[in-house]
Order: structure tokens, then C-alpha cells, then sequence
């Protein structure tokens, strides 16, 4: 059985196919130290898994397969390489924060966000990569 993620933040993008990765604080070994996660992996996508009222139901949006997972610091979402893409030029950091379901966003105010204030993070904390297709 797949386990269950939580994509409440950007539910809309996942159910337009538009999110591709995501990264998390976690979801790299468990208390045992193993891996959480591999390539192959498969992930059910939910509105809300943890946090849900008694009697909420529970949402599954999409099952996905993960085509990649490692670890990287936040700073990678900074100034970053620039290369050629079909649209121009596109930074790492903007590629990512597109792939992360927020095109347009200031790879910046992303981190802030999402990372810094909303958990407590700084921009050298580790952070988990998961990239998945959808099935």
C-alpha cells in the first residue's frame, strides 16, 4: 500500500498535474535509520493526512510513482546557475519553485515562506527532494 502525503498547500496543482516535486523537512530515514523513501516508491497524494477532525474523511487525490529523492540545503533555492530553457533563461531555483506548484513565485519568498517561517528552518537546514510522475 503506498504511503499517504499531504499536499494541502498546493492540492490545486497536483490536481491539474502541474506539481511535480516537493520537499520536506523530513521523509528521509526513520528512527531506525533507514530510508523512508526510494525511486520506484509509490505515493498516495491527499488534501490533509495528519491533523483531520474525527469522522473527516480522508481525500486521496493522485497516486504517484517517485522518480527521485535525495538531500539538498535550502540554499540551492538561491542565485543559482542560469541555462537556456525553451522560455529564456531559467534559473535553478525558479525551475524548482515552478516543479514545487508556485510558477512565478520569488524562489526567495518561497524558502521564507514555506520553510523559514512557517517551520522554524534556516537556509542551510537539509531538506528532502522528492520528485514523482503521475500515474
Amino acid at each position: 500500500m503506498p504511503r499517504l502525503m499531504s499536499v494541502a498547500m498546493t492540492e490545486q496543482a497536483v490536481r491539474d498535474r502541474e506539481k511535480t516535486v516537493t520537499r520536506r523537512k523530513g521523509w528521509w530515514e526513520d528512527r531506525n535509520g533507514r530510508r523512508i523513501l526510494h525511486a520506484g516508491d509509490r505515493l498516495t497524494l491527499c488534501r490533509k493526512v495528519q491533523g483531520r477532525k474525527p469522522g473527516e474523511p480522508l481525500d486521496r487525490i493522485v497516486d504517484v510513482e517517485v522518480v527521485e529523492v535525495r538531500r539538498e540545503p535550502l540554499s540551492y533555492l538561491g542565485k543559482c546557475a542560469c541555462w537556456a530553457d525553451h522560455a529564456g533563461i531559467t534559473t535553478y531555483a525558479e525551475a524548482e519553485v515552478a516543479h514545487e506548484g508556485f510558477p512565478g513565485m520569488d524562489p526567495d519568498e518561497f524558502v521564507q515562506r514555506f520553510f523559514v517561517d512557517a517551520q522554524g528552518m534556516t537556509r542551510d537546514d537539509l531538506v528532502t527532494r522528492i520528485e514523482w510522475r503521475y500515474l
